[in-house]
């Protein structure tokens, strides 16, 4: 009897992934479809003279994305609606610059989103880049070492309110400020970038690095852009570290949008000097 249920147990988990994985692939496709055809109608059809027709086709690396989340039973680690909210900026502003701070298996969606663009990924755990880039070589990923740990956010946070030097928009690589990381792979400081997402590193214990610094270090690069403004975008949103270091370094007043745990902030370019106030 106890194996029977076991093994209905194990049945009933299976079909339950088996229906999530048939569901992301699905809005997956749409997403898809809707930024190459908006109508679902086949587009830029042209007809020569011999009366041989064209049509576009699905980019290469969409199609690797389709038949990447088709075959597997991964899903991203956001939901369908947090996701949504980026992929409205994306479908805007793809080709474009896009940096992920973390890892995971949503990373071929983000880049595929970004069709043409570049898209870089920072990742804390080099285990982890091997694998996910062995199965995904056409990945662009980067090793990142933390210094900080969860239970020192409210002392950060407080050091990063009380100094001036913390107040002062330039280069992340010539900040004086303790929460500006200064050792990122130069990739990051020689690229401006169009949409920043902050989805690590790992942060829910409290012998874990947590996100202050990546935070903070985020809007530095927004702010120091030439000009035009990034998108930044917080996972977790609702954690002491992702609320409180997003709420007084990203700004409460540049918040667009929160949908479940993504919060959605627009940080305009200060190079001009218009803006005096660090936060509005």
């Amino acid at each position: 009897m106890k194996e029977n249920q076991m093994t209905s147990k194990n049945q009933h988990t299976m079909v339950n992934k088996l229906i999530l994985s048939c569901i992301f692939f699905i809005f997956l496709l749409y997403l898809i479809l809707r930024a190459n055809s908006p109508s679902f109608k086949l587009k830029n059809i042209s007809i020569s003279s011999s009366t041989h027709s064209t049509c576009n086709k699905i980019p290469p690396s969409l199609a690797k994305s389709l038949l990447h989340y088709a075959t597997t039973n991964r899903t991203p680690q956001q939901q369908m609606d947090e996701i949504s909210v980026t992929y409205r900026v994306l479908e805007k502003k793809s080709p474009c610059n896009l940096l992920v701070f973390g890892l995971g298996f949503d990373s071929l969606m983000w880049r595929s989103f970004n069709h043409n663009g570049r898209t870089v990924f920072i990742e804390e755990n080099q285990h982890w880049i091997d694998k996910i880039t062995k199965e995904v070589p056409s990945l662009e990923a980067y090793h990142q070492t933390y210094d900080t740990r969860l239970d020192q956010a409210s002392e950060l946070l407080s050091i990063g309110k009380r100094e001036d030097s913390c107040k002062f928009v330039g280069d992340p690589r010539n900040s004086k400020c303790p929460l500006a990381l200064t050792n990122l792979p130069k990739e990051v400081y020689e690229n401006e970038w169009d949409l920043i997402m902050i989805d690590a590193p790992t942060g829910a214990g409290y012998d874990l690095p947590g996100r202050m610094k990546v935070i903070y270090t985020a809007g530095l690069l927004a702010r120091n852009r030439e000009n035009g403004e990034t998108d930044v975008f917080v996972h977790d949103c609702k954690r002491y570290a992702e609320d409180k270091f997003s709420r007084n370094f990203l700004c409460e007043g540049y918040i667009r949008e929160e949908v479940r745990y993504l919060r959605h902030f627009t940080i305009p370019s200060y190079r001009s000097g218009s803006i005096k106030s660090f936060c509005p």
